[in-house]
């Protein structure tokens, strides 16, 4: 486990494994430029290294011969990612060099970095704050452009102010409770009850409130959900895998049960990764093992799904199988999907609507041609992400994730207790317990109050190099 205070030197390679164009290996702490001059043979001799500069030259291995041609550059402390002096290797990505080279450091006194250790030297110098060093293995694990986009609103610190406005205000608030308890005589004079109520309200519920249902919507962006397409046999959940894709995945027949087994794709909808997953058909009649066997697995995805694309085949109708195969699936999320509306009358697809459930969005389509895709993904965004649009635009906020949100409902039930002891006129030694749990919640989000356990758990997470 990592100690708060760190003076050795650490390397890493930063770069993926595998052969590439470049690969790079980084150096952190005070031994950083010694290190460098003891490796590095710049082409044209300098008498010293500037900082933030690109330097050609050769790399030497442990016993003395060439090992590569490689850029060197230094960046003096604190203008660097940790704060520490660093220094980065700009080698050619053979995982044989970098490796020795490497060895050859650790040979003259740095010690192997462990995961997310850069990142952490960052977040221990004041560089970035807890939240903002979560973002970065946010960004690194980021399924689409939106998701990135959200990760890099974090990184620049829209949780870090919000969570420090909240904090202020909290800081504030206590310093006025310590005061006020300190000369009981003139409390009334120092601590405006009906005003504290005001300030928690409106400077510290209203914007944790906020946080915490951005944290649900946020969660898609990281997390993605799981969109399970589910049907009878030959509704068409194949075609419209195939259409959603927009290329030939799953293999499609006329003859029903082509699909015995799942098959999962990934594919990003208006930002928002999404696994999306075509079942085998499900009917009564189990006699085929290897069918009731697909049918099974189908149960299962659909009880994990976050949301059910529920398809019916225009030209059969809503029947009996249809209707308690919906009745099934009825308490999840879905959207009722009407395929083949290409092989029925205008009048046919009327008369199908009026026997669907009316409180269910129903999007009529055609799979085999690919027509209603766009308003079949509206209406799940509809359903998955209400606010999407909004959310688009204001994404600096989508940023608390589990961890977060979990310590902002704490806090916010430790507001609900402040609020309960100043209206029933509480000592307010009382009142400054619930307000220091809620500091401790907020502290906790941006690492001013965060034990080295859960210092270690978030770090963890990193890859090493990073």
């Amino acid at each position: 486990m990592l100690s708060r205070i760190t003076t050795d030197t650490i390397a890493a390679i930063a770069t993926p494994p595998g052969a590439g164009g470049v690969g790079i290996v980084r150096v952190s702490g005070v031994d950083a430029l010694p290190l460098l001059k003891q490796l590095f043979v710049p082409h044209r001799p300098q008498p010293s290294f500037a900082s933030h500069r690109l330097y050609y030259g050769n790399i030497l291995a442990r016993d003395g011969t060439l090992l590569d041609e490689v850029l060197a550059v230094y960046m003096q402390a604190p203008y660097s990612y940790t704060r520490e002096d660093v220094v980065e290797f700009q080698c050619h990505a053979s995982p044989l060099v970098l490796q020795e080279l490497l060895e050859h450091l650790f040979t003259l006194g740095a010690r192997p970095a462990e995961p997310g250790e850069f990142t952490k030297r960052a977040f221990l110098s004041g560089r970035i704050d807890l939240s903002q060093a979560e973002a970065v293995i946010d960004l690194l694990e980021a399924r689409t452009t939106t998701g990135a986009g959200l990760a890099a609103s974090q990184l620049q610190g829209a949780l870090a102010q919000a969570v420090s406005t909240i904090r202020d205000t909290l800081v504030e608030l206590m310093a006025q409770l310590e005061v006020a308890i300190d000369f009981p005589d003139e409390d009334a004079d120092i601590l405006d009850r009906e005003e504290a109520v005001l300030i928690l309200q409106q400077r510290v519920m209203a914007p944790i409130k906020a946080l915490i249902a951005d944290a649900d919507q946020g969660r898609l962006y990281r997390e993605g959900m799981r969109l399970v397409i589910a049907g009878l046999p030959n509704a068409g959940k194949s075609s419209l895998l195939n259409a959603l894709l927009k290329e030939e995945r799953a293999l499609v027949t006329p003859h029903p049960g082509t699909t015995r087994d799942t098959i999962e794709e990934g594919m990003a909808l208006n930002g928002i990764p999404v696994q999306l997953i075509d079942t085998a058909g499900i009917h009564l009649d189990q006699g085929d093992p290897v069918e009731a066997l697909g049918m099974e697995r189908a149960r299962k995805m659909i009880a994990e799904a976050d949301c059910i694309l529920f398809l019916i085949d225009g030209q059969a109708g809503f029947t009996e199988d249809v209707r308690q195969l919906h009745a099934s699936i009825a308490s999840k999320r879905h959207v009722l999907v009407l395929n083949k509306r290409d092989l029925i009358t205008e009048e046919r697809e009327r008369e199908l609507r009026t026997l669907l459930p009316a409180a269910q969005p129903v999007v009529s389509i055609s799979a085999r041609k690919g027509e209603g895709m766009e308003a079949l993904q509206t209406a799940i965004l509809g359903i998955i992400a209400p606010n999407h649009d909004g959310l688009q635009r204001e994404h600096a906020r989508l940023a608390p994730n589990r961890r977060h949100r979990s310590l902002l409902t704490r806090a916010l039930d430790a507001c609900t207790a402040c609020l309960a002891t100043l209206q029933a006129g509480a000592p307010l030694d009382l009142l400054s317990v619930d307000v220091q749990t809620v500091l401790d919640c907020i502290g906790e989000i941006s690492g001013h109050a965060t034990s080295e356990e859960i210092l270690d758990a978030v770090f963890s997470r990193f890859c090493i190099g990073k």
